[in-house]
């Protein structure tokens, strides 16, 4: 039987990122990518997350620059145009190439969409769009995906019927409005102040004639901003060790993520039935990473669902060969705590970083996991030689980082960082600290220290 794991890679590009089908047999063999060609199968999966990438990158900058609005619907266009056109896909290169820009189309409009959604949302809803609602409505796409494949075997009327529902959202362009806050940082205050008026007469609530004072919200806007650069995520050892730790828990988290949910065709049993088991764990993952994040501190929370995820992984190899089922369930509750894991990680990545640096850090850390998304279909491919060795190495990988963010700060119930020197300190960090604190004050009784 040909290797399947490309199928997961086309369904990652029509669901944000997750599973494909069960019909990859007939999009292999099409273009014959078995034997000394297998290795093309996972290349297809790899540059796709290329593109998303290199989506990663452009997206902001263009959103910053041309408005949320207006990305948001021409990199959605970008993504239903060019997954159309894999339809009439003549070779695997062509289909590739194509591949790569619908990743650069499909990553753009999300984190677009991600953005606009919480400029545009109160403080009440906003923490509930960016976990639960945006999370939720993920997996239920995700879920639906297997559904489609089940009965449309034929892997170009599959691609059409998964790029049909990106025209229902044009209607959606005379519907979701500007973000006010992109247009108030543009100057725009009319239209800023139309949309907040029709906002708040849709709410019921009585708006003032006049909300901004233009010549007064002119005079307000700083003489001169403080620019930041790459570099100032490394400036002091403090800040440079979070990075480092952050850098490498995206990583390792985004290549257990994507590792397990490509290997879904692998799995013991029907290749439909595991798909949509794979995205039915990612719901009661996401409602506990909510419930983590609301009451728990975030290093314990992070630690404590990698550690889960990359033991169980771990454990798979200890299973008898008959006890298939008992395998796949340990697969699936390893992935509900790497998931988990990863739903939460947006969250503490932007506790750690203050303002001038963060979008920063997130965009770094961010492509991290674009890289880990890359090698993951790799460490699926090793299954060929030993169908354990992903699960090992997965798991080893998983359980270090989970141990490793025990020395991250702690940012649960602290305000946002605003300078540099507000930063939480990493837990070596502040013990040497204080006790060169304690060294200084005895040596100068005169002079008070005080410990950050």
């Amino acid at each position: 039987m040909p290797d399947k794991s490309i199928l997961c890679s086309i369904w990652m590009g029509h669901s944000c990122g997750v599973c494909l089908g069960a019909w990859a047999q007939n999009f292999l063999l099409q273009w014959n990518l078995v034997c000394e060609d297998d290795w093309k199968a996972p290349l297809t999966t790899s540059l796709f997350f290329v593109g998303v990438l290199i989506g990663s990158f452009i997206s902001g900058q263009l959103s910053d620059r041309f408005g949320r609005k207006n990305i948001l619907f021409l990199t959605m266009g970008v993504q239903t145009g060019f997954s159309f056109l894999q339809i009439f896909s003549t070779s695997w290169e062509m289909f590739t190439v194509l591949f790569l820009i619908v990743g650069m189309g499909q990553i753009s409009n999300y984190v677009v969409a991600f953005i606009l959604g919480t400029e545009i949302l109160g403080k009440s809803v906003r923490i509930l769009f960016s976990t639960l609602g945006v999370c939720i409505f993920f997996a239920i796409g995700y879920m639906l995906l297997p559904l489609f494949a089940y009965f449309i075997r034929d892997w170009r009327m599959l691609l059409l019927a998964l790029t049909v529902p990106g025209l229902f959202c044009v209607p959606l362009w005379w519907i979701i409005p500007e973000s006010p806050r992109w247009l108030i940082s543009q100057g725009r205050y009319k239209e800023a102040e139309a949309i907040i008026q029709k906002a708040a007469k849709m709410n019921g609530i009585p708006a003032p004639a006049v909300l901004f004072d233009t010549a007064e919200m002119q005079d307000s806007k700083p003489q001169q901003q403080q620019k930041a650069i790459l570099l100032d995520l490394f400036r002091t050892r403090n800040i440079a060790t979070i990075t480092i730790m952050s850098l490498l828990l995206w990583f390792f988290t985004s290549i257990g993520y994507f590792g397990l949910s490509l290997s879904t065709p692998d799995w013991h049993g029907n290749a439909y039935v595991n798909c949509f088991l794979s995205a039915v764990i990612e719901v009661p993952a996401y409602v506990i990473a909510w419930l983590l994040l609301r009451s728990l501190p975030r290093r314990y929370s992070l630690s404590g669902t990698l550690f889960l995820g990359g033991s169980v992984v771990l454990f798979i190899q200890l299973v008898p060969a008959e006890l298939n089922v008992l395998s796949v369930g340990l697969v699936m509750l390893g992935k509900f705590g790497i998931t988990a894991a990863f739903s939460m990680l947006y969250v503490y990545n932007v506790e750690l970083y203050p303002t001038l640096v963060r979008n920063m850090a997130v965009g770094a850390t961010s492509t991290a996991s674009r890289l880990g998304s890359i090698i993951a279909p790799y460490f699926v491919y090793l299954g060929a030689y030993d169908r354990f060795l992903p699960y090992i190495l997965m798991g080893s990988l998983t359980v270090l980082i989970g141990i490793l963010t025990l020395f991250l700060p702690e940012s649960f119930g602290n305000p946002l960082p605003e300078s540099f020197e507000q930063m939480l300190k990493v837990k070596c960090f502040r013990n040497e600290q204080q006790t060169t604190g304690i060294r200084s004050s005895k040596e100068s009784p005169k002079s008070l220290i005080t410990p950050l």
